[in-house]
């Protein structure tokens, strides 16, 4: 009894090894398969770029250029006339700034090396205290008051330039 157990264990090993020997063989198939695609694959794509650059190659022949250029440019030579001699040529380019006058370049070089001003626009400088105008009385007969000012912020902003941002704007 022991040994038809023993037989049916090693007969069932047997089938387990071989199915697994058959999926080996049959992955082994498929990335075949798949390596010979992408090997046709890669020839055919070095094909097109070997026929690529034997086109380039035509296209930029300095031949075929010189022959576009004159059947489509109608350029003519160059004569010897076109050229000048280098005595003819000016000695030095014209002076577009006078001699007397400063650099601007030069002027705007010093002006950035200045120190930055003490207000940097983020704290208000004290504003003046507010002046009492008086103003003109109405037809009624009665002298009007001047109207309060609605808080502190509106006294010291009132005719104060906008804060600059931390930026050089130039």
């Amino acid at each position: 009894m022991i040994l038809r157990v023993l037989n049916l264990v090693v007969i069932g090993a047997l089938i387990m090894a071989a199915a697994y020997v058959y999926r080996i063989k049959y992955d082994s198939t498929v990335q075949a398969e798949r390596l010979a695609k992408i090997r046709g694959e890669v020839r055919r794509e070095r094909d097109t770029i070997a026929a690529l650059r034997a086109e380039w190659g035509e296209l930029e022949s300095p031949s075929r250029i010189e022959a576009l250029a004159k059947r489509y440019l109608h350029l003519k030579p160059v004569a010897p006339t076109q050229f000048d001699k280098i005595d003819a040529l000016p000695e030095r380019p014209p002076q577009l700034v006078k001699p007397d006058s400063r650099d601007p370049i030069g002027e705007v070089i010093e002006n950035l090396e200045e120190p930055p001003p003490a207000m940097t626009g983020s704290i208000w400088p004290p504003a003046p205290a507010p002046s009492v105008v008086p103003s003109p009385a109405p037809a009624g007969g009665a002298p009007m008051a001047a109207p309060p000012a609605a808080n502190a912020a509106n006294a010291t902003n009132t005719g104060m330039p906008a804060a600059k941002s931390g930026r050089l704007d130039r």
